[in-house]
């Protein structure tokens, strides 16, 4: 028999550095290959990269969590927990890159857990909680936040590879959902929550989620922070200012995150219209 026509050994090891070991699961769910560029030339991989798509999947939990809590009435539980994907959602671009282990199935992986953590938890959570009661209008503006959501994240894949990186094209889908988050945090403490929510209050949280949706998809810059350099040296006094934040953070959590993500949300237009009145007088 000749040696091309032998049968591949049931133990094989991968170049992703794990065995293949057929099981009866490879019947229902099939192996992910994806193309990578290695020493200039296009090979095919096997498998996934464990370590990133963990904080992912952290990121998609603790979204899908704020939707629970928010229809078991918990409005408390449900901020914290979009503010949980969001550490998980910094985290897990991070340590991709760090360790190299970025991959096309991370990204896509990543922009689905963003649409659910960030557009379908904020949009529910803030709507079981003050909307609901507005009629179409809560639903309509509810929807208006989660379409902007899918249509940020959608417009943020396409033009990755081209835009500054210095720089957001409208506000980050994870500081609109802390804005929306924070806010019904920040009312749960103050008691207005149910019959003693104002109907006042509801029409401006609802004016206040459109408003967001629409930051997201505007043509604003947003600084990206993603130039800061945490392995390199800094002042003294840059430890003590972060000592600063933190302690002001303890002192009201909710409060201290709603007028961070407030003010970056507003430096968006802020610094639109600096470009602007720079070019006129240029």
């Amino acid at each position: 028999m000749d040696k091309q026509d032998e049968q591949v050994p049931a133990e094989q090891s991968t170049e992703e550095g794990y065995s293949a070991v057929p099981t009866g699961l490879d019947r229902l769910v099939s192996e992910h290959e994806e193309e990578v560029s290695e020493n200039g030339r296009t090979v095919r991989r096997q498998g996934v990269y464990l370590l990133p798509n963990l904080f992912t999947t952290g990121a998609l939990f603790a979204g899908f969590y704020a939707v629970i809590a928010a229809l078991r009435g918990d409005f408390e539980s449900a901020p914290i927990a979009i503010f949980f994907a969001m550490v998980f959602d910094g985290l897990d671009g991070r340590i991709a890159r760090m360790t190299n282990t970025s991959s096309k199935f991370g990204a896509e992986y990543d922009s689905m857990s963003d649409l659910v953590s960030f557009g379908v938890a904020p949009a529910l959570v803030v709507f079981s909680w003050a909307l609901g009661d507005l009629g179409k209008f809560g639903w309509s503006v509810a929807f208006i936040y989660l379409a902007c959501a899918a249509l940020r994240l959608a417009r943020f894949n396409t033009q990755i590879e081209t835009t500054d990186s210095h720089y957001f094209t409208g506000l980050p889908s994870p500081s609109a959902a802390a804005i929306i988050a924070s806010t019904v945090w920040v009312c749960n403490d103050l008691g207005w929550v149910g019959s003693e929510l104002p109907y006042e209050l509801s029409v401006l949280v609802g004016l206040l989620t459109a408003t967001v949706g629409f930051l997201m998809i505007a043509n604003f810059p947003y600084y990206s922070f993603k130039d800061l350099d945490f392995r390199g040296r800094v002042p003294f006094v840059v430890i003590i200012l972060v000592v600063l934040a933190f302690g002001l953070v303890t002192l009201d959590p909710p409060s201290v995150f709603l007028v961070v993500f407030l003010v970056y949300a507003a430096s968006g237009p802020f610094m639109k219209l600096v470009r602007q009145s720079g070019e006129r007088q240029g």
